[in-house]
């Protein structure tokens, strides 16, 4: 009796003795787990902050960097033509004024050196047409008949200006004089079109309006 009650008491602590092992283990495991679920957000919240970094420094600064960089590019080149337009405008009138008064004025005893050299001031098809004119028509006139003539401009505004090509809407006063007669004025208004031709602009154009 008292060696089964022994052996009894052998398998008893045995069977005991197992599942406290088993459990230690188990907690121990439970208890990793827990540890690496809570790393694990950690580590993937730094790969993001990471990654973001990357992306900020290698991808949205630079690309600010060029929008920045185009849009000041186009602010300038805008500036650069308002200015370009405004000194052509400016050119222009003055070239058209000018032009005018030279082409149209004139005295009997120097009408020829006078008009030839208004010729200048012209280009294109109405730089022939006015030397045609001015040649077969004008210049005999004036000698023959002692005809003077001169012209101003009260008045010019630009119509449409670029670095290349201009128009001009000038307002012209003539007073003509024919021998001993008594001078006769007219007025026109005149658009002028003109080319810039090197670094003079040239009437291209002179259209009663």
């Amino acid at each position: 009796m008292t060696e089964r009650t022994e052996e009894t008491v052998d398998v008893e602590k045995e069977s005991k003795d197992v599942p406290a092992e088993e459990t230690e283990e188990t907690i121990d495991e439970a208890v990793e787990a827990v540890e690496a679920d809570e790393e694990a957000p950690a580590e993937e919240s730094a790969k993001r902050r990471v990654n973001w970094s990357r992306v900020l420094a290698f991808v949205v600064l630079p690309a600010l960097a060029l929008v920045l960089a185009l849009g000041a590019g186009y602010l300038k080149w805008q500036d650069n033509s308002v200015r370009d337009s405004e000194r052509a405008a400016q050119e222009s009138v003055q070239a058209a004024k000018d032009s005018t008064v030279a082409i149209l004025s004139y005295a009997p005893d120097k009408v020829e050196e006078q008009l030839t050299g208004a010729r200048d001031r012209l280009t294109g098809e109405f730089r022939d047409s006015y030397t045609s004119l001015t040649n077969d028509v004008v210049i005999p006139g004036a000698k023959e008949k002692q005809i003077s003539a001169v012209a101003t401009v009260p008045a010019a505004a630009s119509v449409s200006a670029d670095p290349n090509h201009a128009v001009v809407l000038l307002f012209i006063n003539q007073t003509v004089t024919v021998g001993q007669e008594a001078p006769t004025n007219t007025a026109s208004s005149v658009r002028v079109t003109l080319d810039k031709v090197g670094d003079r602009w040239l009437i291209s154009k002179f259209d009663p309006v």
